[in-house]
């Protein structure tokens, strides 16, 4: 061990001044339960420094996200309350509570909630922040 190091031989002025700390952001359950937000997001992550994006959708029966195509990121959702529907251009998959449904880049999909609504996390890949940048000269 050298001077100054401790006991796994890392030198604390090689650490960050903050280390990031693992820890518990909420129970999802209670945000799936809650109807103060009637539709739409009910949770989004928002701590900072983060690489991921990550949200709790609330779909109240029969409603649904149109359809569209996601060039750019792969997103995981995962169906915590209720029931409906994944829509894709050859069929539409039944989803529930506890599923878990990949959402490649570049695919064509719709969700439909079912008759008792439909709550589900989006996790993916944190956009980059839009970025001004000077007009590329002659």
């Amino acid at each position: 061990m050298t001077e100054g190091s401790g006991a796994c031989g890392i030198d604390a002025a090689d650490l960050p001044a903050e280390q990031p700390v693992a820890r518990i952001l909420a129970d999802i359950n209670d945000f799936a339960a809650d109807t103060r937000v009637p539709a739409g997001a009910r949770w989004t992550l928002a701590e900072p420094g983060r690489q991921l994006d990550a949200n709790l959708i609330h779909l109240p029966a029969g409603r649904r996200v149109d359809t569209h195509t996601e060039p750019d990121l792969d997103a995981l959702l995962v169906v915590v309350a209720g029931s409906g529907t994944v829509g894709t251009p050859d069929d539409a998959q039944p989803v529930a509570n506890g599923n878990l449904v990949w959402l490649p880049h570049g695919s064509t999909r719709n969700i439909t909630a079912g008759e008792n609504g439909l709550s589900y996390l989006t996790v993916h890949r944190r956009r980059p922040g839009l970025q001004i940048r000077p007009r590329p000269g002659p």
